[in-house]
């Protein structure tokens, strides 16, 4: 899925901590070769084939992270929206040459655009995708699924405690020994290889944070990031960073994108409404640093 996974656990002794990391990894390239774009034989690069066409058969997998997907798209209004597959592709390039974009080439990905354009049919567990030339990207939900899956697996070997990192996505189970939680910085938005200003105290919890401190590209003195707004089709531009800390992590690592694209007023406002789901929103200003975050999220600080 395009990053590094890494697993800590607590077990009984090494062998079973390498048969149930083993078995977690195993699970993790499963849905690699499921949900990635940067497979060309991935289910979800094969369903893409056949946009324009029949209902396609899809994995119990593929199906279940789908209609997350558009679950998130329809009470987002398509702020967040897995069909921006076209417009992703050519930003790679953009990141690569370091030049915008073609205005018509962007023009005709973005007519691709569209969740509405997505067809799930429970019953028959079937994705009809209903214009030529769409491309799915599931780099903003998959990652969050993968650990959340990982945890599970883990869990079935007997580890209790655990934490799953993929990229910026972390899911952890229970407590490690003798601890409160699982103990997760928050990287900082300048400099994120120095040491978090804030930590968070997490248990049975996943938390997801989205920005443009690694993925970016400057062109003609303006920096954009590799989040893409589905609506306009262009890579977001201001210094952001977006922690949103959920039940699950294929909800924060959805929701971070939202917040991301809505900004904190009207992506704070949303995250409100969702029990259970607490974000955090650090932005650049001129005069330096604003934070923004909803009323519950200091619950999940570590006392300094």
């Amino acid at each position: 899925m395009g990053t590094r996974f890494e697993i800590v656990l607590y077990a009984p002794d090494e062998a079973k901590a390498n048969k149930a990391a083993k078995a977690a990894f195993e699970r993790i390239a499963e849905l690699d070769g499921i949900m990635s774009d940067y497979r060309p034989a991935s289910e979800l690069m094969q369903l893409c084939k056949k946009a324009g066409g029949e209902p396609v058969k899809v994995s119990n997998d593929l199906f279940y992270v789908l209609s997350k997907a558009q679950q998130v798209a329809e009470r987002s209004d398509g702020a967040f929206d897995v069909t921006v597959g076209p417009v992703v592709r050519i930003w790679r390039v953009a990141r690569k040459t370091r030049q915008l974009p073609a205005p018509d080439k962007l023009k005709a990905a973005l007519d691709l655009v569209c969740y509405q354009n997505v067809n799930l049919d429970p019953k028959e567990q079937t994705v009809q995708l209903l214009k030529p030339g769409m491309q799915l990207d599931l780099g903003g939900i998959a990652k969050g699924y993968a650990a959340d899956e990982a945890l599970k697996v883990l869990e079935k070997h007997g580890v209790k405690s655990a934490l799953v990192a993929a990229g910026g996505d972390i899911a952890v189970s229970a407590a490690p020994p003798d601890t409160k939680g699982w103990t997760v910085g928050i990287a900082p938005l300048e400099n994120p290889e120095n040491k978090p200003k804030k930590y968070l105290l997490l248990e049975n919890m996943a938390v997801s944070t989205s920005g443009d401190a690694e993925q970016y590209v400057e062109i003609a003195g303006k920096r954009y990031s590799h989040i893409v707004d589905p609506k306009t089709g262009l890579g977001l531009v201001g210094r952001q960073s977006v922690t949103v800390v959920a039940r699950r992590g294929i909800d924060s690592d959805s929701l971070t994108k939202v917040v991301s694209i809505w900004g904190p007023k009207r992506g704070l406002e949303f995250i409100e409404k969702k029990p259970g789901v607490s974000a955090y929103v650090v932005r650049k200003t001129d005069d330096g640093e604003e934070t923004f975050q909803t009323k519950d999220f200091a619950k999940l600080l570590k006392a300094e």
